[in-house]
């Protein structure tokens, strides 16, 4: 019989393998166990969970209100269901300090994800990032806590400056390097595709670079030639199913008709992959 904590390293050792500069993980990010287990089937080397899509799908809005117990038990369903490495959403982290910090990702690992995401957007109204050397903090103590376990959790921080419009690559470029000196393992920047911009960053990051991908990006190839290690497309996937969802349900009740609905999964399909078992 397999034991669990060898096995979650194991996971932990593969998906670090799957973050090579040129040749990207691509992660289109899941939010239940139906969407992760549709991402395995089609092909992806690992799960990411989105923050935003957990929060929505549990009745909540995103950006730290949805408490870390539901959003861990949504994790471990996740991480429970699929075969492939599993990396965790946390946004800030679910807590106020660095040990609060190292407590969820505790958590984290018990659920059985092999990485998370950690952000250091600020709390709302105390301005648009951390300080760094108060999120390194944070990050060393998700490092502490993921390493006393044994198992080489993926720490992938999330760099905001570009996102909240809080400063430009050299900004970036600081705080990756404060934020791997902590014990980051990767670096996530959201909010530029600008292939210059990507290239400085790849050349500058000693570290597997995370971009955020949607419609008008350039395609996974063209950032794999950029450099980049892991393109992600964060809630997009649940966005554009929550759309299908609105446009369905506005047609029936507006003009009576079904046409939204073509193209969907038929249900035997979806009903045996949820069938499936680990």
């Amino acid at each position: 019989m397999t034991n669990p904590a060898t096995e979650l390293r194991d996971r932990a050792l593969a998906f670090r393998s799957l973050h090579v500069p040129g040749r990207p993980l691509l992660l289109p990010n899941a939010w239940d166990v139906a969407s992760a287990r549709l991402v395995e089937d089609a092909g992806a080397g690992a799960v990411a969970t989105t923050s935003a899509g957990v929060a929505w799908a549990l009745g909540a809005a995103d950006g730290d209100r949805l408490d870390r117990d539901r959003a861990l038990r949504a994790v471990e369903r996740i991480a429970g269901a699929v075969r492939v490495p599993v990396t965790a959403d946390i946004e800030g982290g679910y807590a106020q300090d660095p040990q609060g910090v190292a407590d969820t990702v505790r958590a984290v690992l018990a659920a059985g994800a092999a990485g998370v995401n950690i952000e250091d957007a600020a709390p709302h109204g105390t301005g648009p990032l951390r300080p760094a050397g108060e999120q390194a903090e944070r990050i060393a103590a998700a490092r502490a806590a993921a390493d006393a376990t044994g198992v080489p959790l993926f720490v992938n921080a999330r760099v905001d400056t570009f996102l909240r419009g809080a400063g430009g690559v050299d900004d970036t470029l600081e705080r990756a390097a404060v934020y791997l000196a902590a014990g980051a393992d990767g670096i996530f920047v959201p909010g530029t595709v600008d292939p210059g911009t990507v290239k400085e960053l790849a050349d500058g990051i000693q570290a597997p670079l995370n971009v955020l991908a949607g419609p008008g990006a350039p395609p996974a190839g063209e950032l794999a030639a950029l450099g980049v290690a892991r393109v992600s497309v964060g809630s997009g996937v649940a966005e554009a199913a929550y759309a299908l969802v609105r446009r369905a349900a506005r047609e029936l009740l507006g003009s009576g008709t079904y046409d939204a609905q073509t193209g969907g999964l038929a249900y035997g399909e979806l009903n045996e992959l949820m069938a499936g078992k680990r």
